[in-house]
């Protein structure tokens, strides 16, 4: 059955009420932005913890990370090197049967990235000497034989070593450790997909915010006034209230279409109306870190009605269905063309038109993060990731689709947004996922 809209938003304050608060700060009335700052010790631990085994799964002996100041590699902020100055060197390696953070940094800087902890060894270089060779010339006395370096034509992420830092290192390194070089692709992707269970909790609380200001946003919807605009402009201010930022692009979020698809843009001036089907595509950004990414459906009542009407009831209840047969099918083992195409399969009997996005993508640190795509078994080219597997720890955001053709030609998708959690027996919803359209009326 449809829930109307004030019975949806009791039922989510109950819930609300009964859950455990999550890193609010009372004194501001902020979210994610309290005094103390999770990331130095999650980093930390992502260092000790996900990076020894990615590193193993990459083949790789050694990671080479070279920062410096102004234009600083992607993941600088990863690896502790974000407030380098001059270049510095940072080498990841399992050796001896143990894991090994090791820092080359001036000397100007060595003081203080000791003092933060964060690497097994901070090497002091004096000034004058390079960092970069000297952490060349270790890789030469251990006598590495797979040096990943961040070069890399697939992940920007994995791809922040420059030209002239390039050719410097391999002078460094000689004619045999140049060849030796590999990129740092797979270490990056093995690295950066897996999310410790802190980092989950952090996303479920960004999940939750984001679901719970949709549906208050929708309570502010007069039909035939209210623009999809105002609805963004209901969110910003959310977000401003509460200290958090934008999940992507902030002029494309939050995204609020009431009329036919437009992907991913910016909401525009048009009217909400009886009759529009309304989507709401919105994520948020916790200690400007963590994302979340998720859609909530309404419908607009028209005249004399209380439900909607039969058709779109099925075009929701498709969609709902096609996303349930995508988090059916996620499991460790996986690949995410797999997932995609145990949607596919309910659109097909469904009669859904076609739909040319993917069923869904990882997310994380960016919505859309490193990691396996759902996607490619509706499209004639397929991304690489798509044959990726999934595993225990990833987290996806991912869509239930159903795609029909309005009257005046237009086509309107159903695309409600869930995020998930892989755990080793299957999937977990972050947040409880939409089973109903939202409805509104001429008086909520």
């Amino acid at each position: 059955m449809l829930l109307p809209l004030k019975l949806l938003c009791l039922r989510v304050a109950l819930f609300l009420a009964f859950a455990v608060p999550f890193n609010i700060d009372a004194s501001s009335g902020k979210v994610g932005e309290t005094n103390i700052n999770p990331w130095p010790e999650i980093r930390k631990q992502r260092i000790a913890k996900l990076l020894p085994n990615a590193l193993k799964a990459a083949e790789v002996d050694v990671w080479l990370t070279i920062c410096r100041e102004n234009n600083n590699d992607p993941l600088a902020d990863h690896v502790g090197c974000e407030n380098a100055g001059a270049p510095a060197a940072y080498l990841f390696y399992n050796h001896g049967g143990k894991f090994h953070s090791l820092a080359f940094s001036p000397s100007s800087e060595s003081t203080a990235l000791a003092d933060l902890k964060i690497h097994d060894s901070v090497i002091s270089v004096p000034r004058g000497e390079s960092a970069v060779k000297k952490a060349a010339e270790f890789i030469r006395e251990l006598d590495f034989k797979a040096i990943a370096i961040n070069s890399s034509a697939n992940n920007a992420q994995a791809d922040g070593l420059s030209f002239t830092q390039r050719k410097k290192l391999e002078e460094y390194l000689g004619a045999k450790y140049q060849q030796r070089l590999v990129s740092s692709e797979t270490v990056v992707y093995e690295w950066l997909s897996i999310k410790l269970p802190s980092e989950v909790e952090i996303m479920r609380e960004a999940a939750r915010l984001t679901a719970k200001w949709q549906i208050e946003a929708y309570q502010q919807v007069i039909p035939g006034k209210t623009t999809d605009a105002d609805v963004a402009r209901f969110l910003k201010r959310k977000m401003a209230e509460h200290g958090v930022t934008d999940a992507w692009a902030p002029d494309q979020n939050p995204n609020v279409n009431s009329g036919p698809d437009r992907g991913h843009s910016h909401s525009t001036d048009k009217i909400i109306m009886p009759g529009d089907v309304i989507q709401i595509d919105f994520g948020i950004k916790l200690h400007n870190r963590w994302v979340s990414d998720i859609q909530r459906f309404a419908y607009v009542l028209k005249p004399g009605e209380s439900v909607a009407p039969e058709t779109i009831q099925s075009y929701w209840v498709k969609g709902r269905n096609g996303g349930r047969a995508a988090f059916d099918a996620m499991k460790p083992g996986v690949r995410g063309i797999d997932v995609d195409a145990a949607q596919s399969v309910v659109m097909k009997e469904n009669g859904s038109a076609p739909v040319i996005w993917s069923t869904g993508h990882p997310v994380g640190y960016v919505a859309h993060d490193t990691g396996p795509n759902l996607g490619g078994s509706r499209g004639a080219t397929v991304r690489p990731a798509a044959h990726k597997v999934l595993k225990a720890g990833m987290v996806f955001a991912f869509d239930g689709f159903h795609s029909w053709q309005r009257k005046d030609g237009t086509m309107k998708t159903i695309s409600v947004e869930e995020m998930a959690v892989i755990t080793p027996s299957g999937a977990s919803y972050l947040i409880e996922p939409q089973q109903n359209l939202i409805l509104i009326g001429d008086g909520q």
